[in-house]
């Protein structure tokens, strides 16, 4: 063994290595002094801070609970514990037109809305403010419960109420300005279509207005609209300056002007073209940018579309009757002194003969009628037990 490599047993070590060893010995001892301090402070304020945001967070569940809770009934002698109430989620808030029309786009064909246990009708209303005919339709849809869903576009400034026992109650949607004549109209049309559209047992879906009345009782409406195997959007093909000379050749080539149709806006649709309507991206976009001015997108948007891409699927005309006869940009319109049985009667004829799933009728070829004023309600009110058979 080579004696350098280790020390002599029993040699005492120099001073120098002395030192060292006792200079070392001090330094492991402070670090791990500090390293253990530093441990144990950082273990104190980890459980302060988790302390603090436990309290913080059983406040919070406290406050919320007290706010959506109503106070506990004083259990006394003769009274009875409070039943449970189950809880009920509530509705998820929709914030923008692009969300509505993304959640309706997905629920329009989903499987739960192919075969519902009862098929709805949604009842469309688009108005400036208030439901002033609102008294008739509320005997129309009396009795008539589960069959049917309402909702309502109103102008966003109209600060109206409803009693709570009205069937129009809470069915007011999110709305925007309407301006008359522009692409405004139809946005308005598809935000109540997307609306109607996430409730899967809506089949139907009826655009009307304020002025729109029914012509017939609950029973003979839905069963017509649900027995129908088409769509019912008028489409015509008007030559006239009022027609085809709306058209704007920016429009080509996916719109060429031999396509461009014209036809009420009132329209009663099922399920599966409503939800062909809100996810339009090929058409809507143009009418946007090139149907202005004097060119109405609520008359030719739709009729356009569906003449189009859906033509097969429908029957080209409308169920709400109008009197365009005296000309001019709005059909007649009819106060009380024009609310007589054989007026109402006449109107109930009106478009007759028709073809109802391709067969020629009649009896019935138009379910609605406008345009009446606020005054013709009573009348109205009087006659609908016997010309319209509603329930007394």
């Amino acid at each position: 063994m080579n004696k350098d490599q280790f020390s002599t047993p029993g040699k005492p070590k120099s001073p120098s290595s002395q030192t060292i060893i006792v200079i070392s010995g001090v330094f492991f001892f402070a670090l791990g002094l500090t390293i253990g301090m530093v441990f144990c402070l950082s273990q104190k304020t980890l459980f302060f801070n988790l302390k603090i945001k436990d309290d913080i967070f059983r406040r919070e569940v406290l406050v919320e609970s007290e706010q959506l809770s109503p106070p506990p009934t004083p259990i006394g002698r003769n009274s009875t514990p409070p039943r449970p109430v189950k809880y009920k989620a509530p509705k998820p808030v929709i914030r923008t037109d692009m969300e509505l029309l993304w959640r309706a786009s997905a629920a329009a064909e989903s499987e739960e809305s192919k075969n519902p246990d009862k098929p709805k009708v949604a009842f469309m209303f688009l108005t400036k403010g208030n439901l002033s005919l609102a008294p008739l339709w509320e005997r129309f849809f009396k009795g008539n419960e589960g069959l049917y869903s309402i909702y309502v576009h109103s102008d966003p400034d109209f600060n109206g109420t409803e009693l709570e026992d009205s069937v129009f109650y809470g069915r007011r949607i999110v709305s925007k300005k309407v301006e008359w004549g522009k692409i405004s109209m139809v946005e308005a049309e598809k935000r109540l279509l997307a609306n109607a559209l996430l409730d899967y047992s809506n089949q139907r879906f009826i655009l009307l207005s304020e002025s729109c009345i029914p012509l017939y009782n609950f029973s003979i409406i839905y069963t017509y609209i649900m027995n129908s195997t088409l769509n019912f959007v008028e489409v015509i093909d008007d030559p006239s300056s009022v027609g085809r000379g709306r058209y704007n050749s920016e429009m080509s080539p996916t719109i060429e002007l031999d396509q461009w149709r014209k036809g009420s806006q009132w329209f009663t649709i099922d399920r599966r073209l409503a939800g062909q309507v809100i996810s339009d991206e090929d058409y809507f976009p143009l009418f946007s940018r090139f149907c202005m001015g004097d060119c109405y997108s609520d008359e030719h948007y739709l009729p356009t579309l569906v003449y189009m891409k859906y033509g097969a699927t429908n029957t080209n005309r409308t169920l709400t009757w109008v009197d365009w006869s005296k000309g001019g940009p709005h059909p007649m319109s009819y106060a009380r002194s024009s609310i007589t049985m054989s007026f109402l009667e006449e109107m109930r004829g009106a478009g007759a003969p028709c073809l109802y799933n391709g067969f020629e009728r009649n009896d019935i070829c138009v379910l609605f009628g406008r345009k009446f004023d606020e005054d013709s309600l009573a009348g109205l009110l009087d006659l609908a037990p016997r010309v319209m058979h509603f329930n007394p």
